[in-house]
């Protein structure tokens, strides 16, 4: 999608993407991947260097994806000497929720959006020896924890809505804990 701009130099043509982007709206859509990390520090970097002190918004409308790619895009968002808004757009399911909830200067929903967590999961067949499969299960266990102190941490520390975080949670958990607001009412 193209944009026509007007400026003194005459009409001229922008990208969608180039324009939001200027407006310092990034986007986290589809399954979060190595690739799709790379992107996302990229942009982010991009953005601190032309105005550390400016907001910038994430729009996220993800289904999820990868733990690790995942933590780069916390890692990142915690590293930002800009502020970041988190807003959801559509759903912000599995890591897409605990982007949603590090958003450090406020975290936003549509009325419609959907926000869906749960425990961490395998992606593949698991076989192997007993010592193996022990040695996988301690390793979900040690995300599990790592993830609910994430969310944890960006509560109120006397609520701790977080601490033990079911199977899976859905949007009216959240919205009971208080830790998103409404970002457009009809």
């Amino acid at each position: 999608m193209n944009i026509i701009e007007k400026s003194s130099n005459g009409i001229f043509q922008i990208s969608g993407d180039a324009k939001l982007m200027s407006n310092r709206k990034v986007f986290i859509e589809g399954e979060i991947t190595p690739e799709t990390a790379c992107e996302f520090v990229k942009k982010i970097m991009i953005l601190n260097m032309q105005d550390p002190d400016r907001p910038i918004d994430l729009l996220i409308n993800t289904p999820g994806g990868c733990i690790n790619s995942g933590m780069v895009y916390y890692d990142v968002i915690q590293a930002s000497k800009a502020p970041i808004r988190t807003f959801c757009i559509g759903r912000a399911h599995s890591m897409g929720a605990i982007l949603l909830a590090c958003g450090n200067h406020g975290r936003y929903i549509l009325p419609h959006g959907e926000v869906m967590i749960h425990e961490p999961l395998l992606g593949n067949h698991v076989s192997g020896n007993s010592s193996s499969i022990k040695s996988i299960s301690e390793s979900l266990l040690e995300t599990k924890h790592k993830m609910n102190q994430i969310l944890a941490n960006t509560q109120d520390r006397q609520r701790r809505p977080w601490r033990k975080l079911p199977v899976m949670t859905t949007i009216s958990a959240l919205r009971r804990a208080g830790t998103l607001v409404w970002w457009m009412r009809s």
